[in-house]
């Protein structure tokens, strides 16, 4: 890894290369009135069914040049990844990366920090780099993630298992509050990536991570 003249890039441990969560308009629904009695004829009431209408969802806007990413889709930790086996541990891998994706896009550790232990000390990194990308109206452009190969080499009595990962990740572009360039762009990247994960009340978290060399 090429080492990167600015505090931000220096955090990332290889190009680490997806998400304010979509907000919702409220559906309206329309109820039909009872139809008027007719003259002469027994009562008749009737109702039309109330068909609420679709909820439309806030469009996705990427960061860009001029501003922020915008409704960017929250990731969701799936069931599979609760679980204390292979397949969980693999499922929350993949959960854990669209976490840190979305922290790339908006900034927002919120829902991959609960997953990261302490100890982790290049993911502590990694947090004060993207606290201080978006710090004093900074924002980023790029960085969205994807993990194309996920293979935990799981061993159902250790303490820790390890998860092997190849991880892409989209160029990053660095701007200031006044729209300004900070920094040259971060490259694109397409990393073998070890995670160490435990297993501890119930649920997953990283201890460590690092590149495969």
């Amino acid at each position: 890894m090429t080492p990167r003249t600015s505090k931000f890039a220096r955090t990332r441990l290889f190009v680490v290369a997806t998400l304010a969560a979509a907000s919702t308009l409220t559906a309206c629904v329309n109820s039909a009135q009872p139809q008027a009695e007719l003259s002469g004829s027994p009562t008749v009431s009737a109702s039309a069914t109330a068909t609420p209408s679709p909820t439309p969802t806030a469009a996705y806007k990427p960061a860009d040049a001029e501003g922020k990413a915008e409704n960017v889709p929250i990731p969701v930790l799936p069931e599979a990844a609760k679980a204390n086996s292979k397949e969980g541990v693999e499922a929350f891998a993949r959960y854990w990366f669209q976490a840190l994706s979305y922290a790339y896009e908006t900034g927002d550790t919120e829902h991959w920090s609960p997953k990261t232990a302490s100890q982790c000390v290049f993911c502590v990194s990694l947090k004060n780099g993207l606290d201080s990308g978006y710090s004093k109206g900074r924002w980023l452009v790029g960085g969205k993630m994807t993990t194309p190969s996920i293979r935990a080499l799981y061993k159902p009595e250790a303490p820790s298992q390890q998860v092997e990962i190849q991880t892409i990740q989209d160029r990053i572009d660095y701007f200031e509050a006044d729209g300004s360039i900070s920094q040259p762009p971060t490259p694109p990247s397409n990393s073998a990536t070890v995670m160490i994960a435990v297993f501890e009340s119930g649920s997953w978290k990283v201890s460590d991570l690092g590149l495969i060399r």
